[in-house]
């Protein structure tokens, strides 16, 4: 696992930063129910929060409801904290018959920090469904 460490920089250099790929979708900040018991946010939240901002880009893609089938290449790349700005981004990658892949990437704020970073990314896929939960083509 890779940890991506940024260092102050000048207005100049910030171009420079990695930023968010995709659109903001969520925002939430993080809270002390959501911790472990080493006082970070449970991994499993991360990733409920994930699922519900790629859902929200797959109902608008899809127009109408959705469903998810599979997560792949869920990286955590850094802990987040109490008190952390959490902020989901999302980014379509590929649209079939009835199948939606979304790139999920997770960025922090933290309080006292200038710079956001990222801790999580991953591909959520969803099919569309009808009312009777059954596959439905998207176009």
């Amino acid at each position: 696992m890779e940890v991506l460490e940024y260092e102050a920089t000048t207005d100049a250099e910030s171009d420079a930063l990695p930023a968010p790929q995709g659109e903001l979708t969520l925002q939430i900040p993080a809270m002390p129910r959501d911790t472990n018991p080493d006082n970070d946010i449970f991994g499993g939240w991360v990733v409920s929060q994930m699922d519900l901002a790629a859902e929200i880009t797959a109902r608008r893609v899809a127009k109408g409801r959705v469903t998810t089938i599979s997560i792949h290449q869920l990286n955590f790349l850094r802990p987040i904290e109490v008190g952390d700005m959490v902020s989901c981004y999302t980014n379509v990658t590929n649209i079939g018959g009835s199948s939606i892949h979304i790139d999920v990437e997770v960025w922090v704020q933290p309080p006292a920090e200038q710079v956001p970073h990222k801790v999580t990314d991953g591909t959520f896929v969803f099919v569309a469904i009808d009312a009777n939960r059954r596959t439905r083509r998207i176009r």
